[in-house]
């Protein structure tokens, strides 16, 4: 029971992201029509401004109506802060992003470039890359979640649970049977019937991890056929005789035209993309 209330409130969190992403460019219109001017009030303040016998009174009266389903502009002000605050860590934990950066990372170690491509690049690649990704998932959020809160159909609550489904099940297309089962002994969890039972709290962790697992592999893979050619060149110059000229100096130049020869940024690229399921 405590797993479940906790689970209950990251999942929250969580879907804040990708609820108010697309509902912060929905919700200022559908909000700016579902404000009526207060006829009543306007005539209680017309009237204790022009009655002569009260002087100086002034009435005033309000009438607010709050509908539980209109999402108000507090409440968007509060998803606009929140989205701000914990994106970045929203981001590494719910989508593709972590495999793609570690990739980039390892390709560009492997290579031997120090700074090119710039963290700056490689970042802002990783993101497009994972909005490309993740298109289905958040379009689905959208047509079953956002659209259905902003048209006043469901509640924010039920909003947020149908928000958080589409991203339990691209992480569950991703995640490894036995990653699921070590944080489900953590955290004691014996047996579930069916994948609805299995917490949040428990399947983020475990598909971090996987992914990061994921992401070494493909790492490793690149990294063969550049050790190749350090081991060819320094073997060469040993050979030679040049033991005080770094191998990195003469392989570097061979490596970049073997990865531009062989078009590699298509085919990492493109080989990472396709190794997500859906």
């Amino acid at each position: 029971m405590k797993n479940r209330i906790i689970s209950s409130k990251v999942t929250k969190i969580i879907v804040l992201f990708i609820v108010a992403i697309l509902v912060v460019f929905h919700g200022t219109s559908s909000y700016a029509t579902n404000i009526e001017p207060d006829t009543d009030a306007e005539e209680s303040f017309d009237e204790g401004v022009n009655d002569p016998e009260d002087g100086m009174s002034v009435g005033l009266t309000l009438n607010t109506n709050s509908d539980e389903t209109t999402l108000s502009g507090t409440l968007q002000i509060l998803l606009l802060i929140t989205v701000i605050s914990i994106a970045p860590s929203i981001l590494v934990m719910v989508t593709s992003f972590t495999r793609i950066i570690v990739v980039f990372h390892f390709l560009r170690t492997a290579i031997g470039t120090q700074s090119s491509p710039p963290n700056n690049v490689l970042i802002g690649l990783s993101l497009f890359l994972t909005l490309f990704i993740m298109s289905p998932v958040f379009l689905q959020i959208k047509n079953e979640a956002v659209d259905p809160l902003t048209a006043n159909e469901i509640t924010q609550e039920q909003a947020l649970e149908n928000a958080i489904e589409p991203l339990r099940e691209f992480m569950f297309n991703q995640v490894r049977e036995d990653d699921v089962r070590l944080f489900m002994d953590i955290a004691k969890i014996d047996f579930v019937d069916s994948l609805d039972e299995i917490p949040t709290t428990v399947l983020i962790p475990a598909f971090i991890i996987s992914e990061l697992r994921a992401a070494f592999i493909i790492g490793f893979l690149i990294y063969i056929p550049f050790i190749v050619i350090d081991m060819v060149v320094a073997s060469v110059l040993m050979s030679m005789g040049m033991m005080m000229l770094p191998p990195t100096t003469i392989s570097m130049p061979f490596k970049i035209l073997l990865f531009i020869l062989a078009d590699g940024w298509n085919l990492v690229v493109g080989e990472l993309v396709k190794s997500f399921v859906f």
